[in-house]
């Protein structure tokens, strides 16, 4: 898919938000991938995800992890593409952590997944958690770049879509200086 032809699908979804809103990086921005929205279709998700399967494919990938919640749905379908395990870790007492009875054995190949990246820290921290656990990651694949490439795993960076929109920290935000109050409509506040 060309990057028009994504952004044309998160236009008809409704999954392209403009506005002021809180990214979980905590940094400002006028724009939201709300990505939930254009995953509800799977067979959206289907057609955003194939871009891992034909990154990954020759590569023998034996769990995709994602952190939760956003990226859950992105690392099943890559799993199935890939036909792969599909693992998923979750915050508990404010770090990443592998719960109901998942596990990775070392030697195992792994593949992180997430709906957007813009720092790039809770896939850092399933990444850790993977290497910890003995799992050999080889990429991360996420459907939205927003680091427009910048952030480093120290393994390859796949996506569907790459691009840097306006982000800012909230003491430079122009959005809060106007007056406004930033949205947080991302997954960061669930609670167990």
């Amino acid at each position: 898919m060309t990057t028009e032809q994504v952004l044309q699908l998160f236009r008809e979804t409704e999954a392209l938000l403009e506005g002021h809103f809180q990214l979980t990086s905590g940094l400002h921005s006028p724009q939201y991938f709300q990505c939930a929205k254009v995953l509800q279709y799977p067979q959206h998700a289907e057609k955003l995800c194939r871009v891992a399967q034909q990154h990954f494919s020759k590569q023998e990938i034996d769990v995709v992890i994602a952190p939760a919640v956003g990226g859950i749905i992105v690392a099943h379908e890559v799993g199935r593409l890939l036909q792969a395990r599909v693992l998923f870790a979750e915050r508990q007492d404010g770090k990443m952590s592998l719960r109901r009875g998942f596990h990775i054995s070392p030697g195992e190949k792994i593949l992180v997944c997430e709906d957007v990246i813009t720092t790039g820290g809770s896939v850092r921290e399933v990444i850790d958690l993977a290497r910890e656990a003995g799992g050999e990651v080889v990429g991360v694949f996420c459907i939205v770049d927003r680091s427009s490439g910048k952030a480093n795993f120290g393994v390859p960076l796949i996506s569907t879509l790459q691009l840097a929109p306006e982000t800012y920290a909230p003491q430079a935000c122009p959005l809060c200086a106007a007056g406004g109050n930033a949205e947080k409509p991302g997954s960061r506040f669930l609670k167990k």
